[in-house]
């Protein structure tokens, strides 16, 4: 039973902490950059860029309709949260690092939905390129659903069976 404990606090936690970093750093751009400024951090590899995403992740269906798209990825985002507490309600005791994985994708997923429901689209200003190569601006929340992903991932793919 305190194993079980343990493991929902863990939730708890970095769900909160992914959620701090996120909606603080986006407030934090908000205030001190116009929309599309850009801050050059590392020459040629790394700037700040605020921007609005309406799209889903790499800017999907970013063309689409408002209400259309926003009442799509709000579906998403709540039917894949769904998806991810049931997993991770079905995870062992004694997974630490699957736990996280899948608590980091909840955190992130959660982030992005608290942007869509605020203003209709997320906030992204972590901009990364090589030259004029750019990977597409994200944000915290972004970079823990692609790390926990990453680990589950890992996890299943390299685990001692």
């Amino acid at each position: 039973m305190v194993n079980h404990y343990r493991k929902y606090v863990r939730l708890l936690l970095i769900v909160a902490a992914i959620l701090l970093i996120d909606q603080v750093t986006k407030v934090l751009v908000t205030q001190r950059f116009s929309l599309y400024e850009n801050l050059e951090v590392i020459p040629g590899f790394f700037n700040l860029t605020y921007i609005r995403n309406t799209g889903g992740a790499f800017g999907l269906l970013a063309g689409e309709a408002s209400q259309l798209r926003t009442g799509l990825f709000l579906a998403i985002s709540c039917v894949g949260m769904g998806i991810i507490f049931y997993l991770y309600t079905r995870i062992p005791p004694g997974e630490p690092w699957l736990d996280a994985g899948l608590a980091m994708t909840f955190g992130g997923a959660l982030g992005n939905l608290i942007d869509r429901v605020r203003f209709g689209e997320v906030i992204d200003f972590l901009d990364f390129h090589i030259g004029t190569l750019h990977w597409p601006s994200f944000n915290v929340a972004d970079s823990a659903i692609s790390v926990g992903v990453g680990i589950f991932f890992f996890y299943f793919l390299f685990k001692k069976r």
